[in-house]
């Protein structure tokens, strides 16, 4: 496995694959890796033999006042893990690296930026689209794997690679979680055992609207009260937002027959997680 930290030796080790005819999987990642990364790579490692997986803590997702220089950072672990998963290259570059001296170019995907987690995180998806459409502009994948978790930033993502015309495909894997339910996620190192414990009502909330619904309930006003029910039982949880919505535009719906996305942030002490869940189309 090769570790690269420059640009232009991870263009040039593309390059070099696409001479031989070989096929590129990426798994765009922050490091700190778990189960639910490792899920990533191994989807990746369904479709092609050459996989990327980047490791690159992003400053321009994170806020003033948010985690940036707290976010674990991990990578000789995540490098022994990638390897025991057969990644071909580590593309690991600095800050610097990837945002040199007067650089200004960004990438805004409008209309979609601004809801549920770029809401309340504002500026945050447009560091995610610029840092990905970056990692794809140098990578050159045939796809590159996502994570169900991060359904807005899917959202976001797709539309960016509609919009631009890029040649490639997004692939989506579900949600990894622990025994208990709670998803996996690097934040959440940071729970104490209590939160923990109280972080568990993201997912008992959305498998009440998802049993409501199995029942035939279509409203999602109803179900979304529902799901608030359920959270409004843990008070310590600090609720930013548990919407129902159209899992391609993240816009309001009021009937769940076509299909929906149900979303849930809220924070537990310090430390903000997101949940979702799909539902079917009847």
């Amino acid at each position: 496995m090769r570790i690269i930290r420059e640009i232009r030796e991870m263009q040039a080790a593309s390059r070099a694959a696409r001479v031989q005819g070989v096929g590129i999987g990426l798994v765009p990642t922050m490091g700190a890796l778990h189960k639910g990364h490792l899920s990533l790579v191994r989807r990746a490692r369904d479709e092609v033999n050459f996989v990327v997986v980047s490791i690159f803590v992003n400053p321009l997702q994170f806020g003033p006042t948010e985690d940036f220089n707290q976010y674990p950072r991990t990578l000789e672990a995540d490098c022994a893990r990638l390897e025991g998963e057969g990644v071909e290259i580590v593309f690991a570059p600095s800050a610097a690296e990837m945002y040199p001296a007067g650089a200004t170019t960004v990438v805004h995907v409008e209309g979609l930026s601004d809801k549920l987690d770029g809401r309340s995180r504002p500026g945050h998806f447009r560091g995610v689209s610029t840092v990905v459409a970056k990692l794809f502009h140098i990578v050159q994948p045939d796809f590159a794997v996502f994570g169900q978790k991060d359904a807005a930033q899917v959202a976001v993502l797709r539309r960016m690679v509609r919009d631009l015309n890029m040649d490639m495909e997004l692939i989506v894997a579900p949600i990894v979680r622990e025994a208990d339910g709670l998803a996996l996620s690097s934040r959440n190192v940071y729970l104490t055992p209590d939160e923990r414990r109280q972080a568990l009502v993201l997912h008992r909330a959305l498998l009440a609207v998802e049993i409501a619904a199995s029942f035939g309930e279509n409203c999602a006003e109803k179900l979304r009260a529902m799901g608030l029910a359920v959270l409004a039982s843990e008070p310590a949880a600090k609720l930013d937002y548990f919407e129902i919505i159209d899992p391609d535009t993240l816009e309001p719906i009021e009937d769940i027959t076509q299909g929906a996305l149900v979303a849930v942030a809220a924070s537990f002490g310090a430390t903000r997680l997101i949940d979702n869940l799909l539902l079917p189309a009847r």
